[in-house]
């Protein structure tokens, strides 16, 4: 590879908002799409929430002669709604489906039938070695009261373990998706902070879209309005994320969004808006790129304290996923009791009927409380494993922070300093 190696990288990334029969206009939606995507000619193409594999069946033979590699991430019920479109070869694919991912009985959200993952595509560029994500994260819903937080900061943990473990090989690791958070939230802050992935936003010096870089945004027609009224400008909910291993330095040239409506036709692609990431990667003087546990005293603080905000946050979740699994023994403790009763009265004659009419809602009752049990003692294990693992990480982390000579220094400094206050 020559010394004055550059790689220039164009992303599309967008959720496509594809749901059968209840997405509207989305026929014509996916064709433009397509027509766009043909008209651009970027290198990688990320797509969410294209629920209908036909769909996606029919946007890989219209962008077959532009993008020749594609793939379909299967998993769930319904589909995880993950796809990718590549100019080049893809060397490998795999996926990882999270662990936790919203209620079974909540069918109105639909989350937990779509089997929510991250999926992993594996590039040779160059002679680099490319590592690309693509993910969809739970929905919020309700952020006064939202009650799959725990859910998605597990889901933000487990899609930072993921790329930690699978990209040790990688020379740039790549990012896209619907993380379903605002940049500030919890699990936004422990993926970044874990996997040392920048923020394409946050660091281009040339954006042009929408106002400070929102996906969703008032002006699309299909977007809920009243959910966005709390904020004038929208929400920033999609990313473009990524990161360099030592010896290359990758930087973001430009980046786009769409504003409310296609850039050729005016109406929108999605109800979210499109990003459109330029990456360079080049040669860097060859340097050490900490990992997340051995960084600076700086970056350690701010590691240690986003593991304990997400360790206190899981904890809460499995508090509530065990109060969940006691209260459905309970209901099937009473559902036993009462199917004995009614053995004993229809074995006595004196009210057979009415035992025999009750029979049924009984055993319903019973099979129902048994599978909410099941379920949320499942969920609390889940959320008991991650736990464990920000509780293992957290103190690796406190043990480092604690062995360095400047923190001790500075807290040395620290002690000096209270003393004196008190002397005065």
């Amino acid at each position: 590879m020559k010394p004055n190696f550059s790689l220039r990288l164009r992303i599309f990334n967008l959720n496509c908002w594809g749901i059968p029969y209840l997405s509207k206009h989305r026929g014509d939606r996916v064709k433009r799409l397509g027509d766009f995507l043909n008209m651009e000619s970027f290198d990688l193409a990320l797509l969410e929430e294209v629920w209908s594999e036909q769909d996606f069946q029919y946007l890989r033979q219209k962008l077959l002669p532009t993008y020749p590699a594609s793939h379909y991430f299967r998993s769930g019920v319904i589909g995880s709604g993950l796809c990718v479109f590549s100019k080049h070869p893809i060397q490998e694919i795999t996926q990882h489906v999270y662990t936790l991912n919203g209620y079974p009985y909540m069918i109105h959200h639909g989350d937990w039938f779509c089997g929510k993952a991250v999926g992993l595509l594996v590039l040779h560029l160059s002679g680099l070695v490319l590592n690309v994500y693509v993910t969809h994260l739970h929905a919020e819903y309700n952020r006064q009261k939202d009650i799959y937080l725990a859910h998605r900061v597990a889901q933000a943990w487990e899609l930072a373990q993921f790329i930690h473990h699978t990209s040790k090989k990688a020379d740039v690791v790549l990012l896209c998706g619907d993380l379903n958070l605002h940049p500030k939230d919890l699990g936004c802050r422990l993926l970044k902070e874990w996997t040392g992935l920048h923020d394409a936003y946050l660091e281009t010096r040339d954006f042009k879209g929408s106002e400070e870089g929102c996906t969703m945004v008032p002006e699309n027609c299909y977007v809920n309005q009243r959910e966005l009224q709390p904020f004038p400008f929208g929400i920033r909910i999609d990313y473009v994320l990524y990161k360099a291993v030592s010896g290359f330095y990758i930087s973001c040239k430009t980046l786009r969004t769409t504003t409310g409506r296609d850039p050729h036709s005016g109406t929108p692609l999605s109800d979210h808006e499109a990003l459109m990431a330029t990456l360079c990667v080049r040669h860097s003087p060859p340097q050490h790129t900490p990992s997340p546990t051995h960084g600076g005293p700086a970056e350690r603080s701010r590691l240690i304290s986003v593991l304990k905000e997400a360790w206190a946050e899981l904890d809460l979740g499995m508090a509530q996923a065990r109060w969940w699994a006691t209260f459905a023994g309970y209901v099937i403790g009473l559902g036993l009791l009462l199917l004995a009763l009614l053995c004993a009265l229809a074995a006595g004659g004196g009210v057979r009927e009415v035992a025999i009419m009750l029979w049924a809602p009984s055993v319903g009752l019973l099979l129902g409380a048994g599978a909410v049990y099941l379920f949320h003692m499942q969920e609390a294990k889940g959320l008991s494993r991650a736990r464990a693992e920000l509780q293992h990480m957290l103190g690796r982390a406190r043990e480092a922070h604690d062995l360095d000579p400047e923190s001790q220094a500075a807290l040395f400094l620290g002690q000096q300093e209270g003393d004196r206050s008190e002397e005065q």
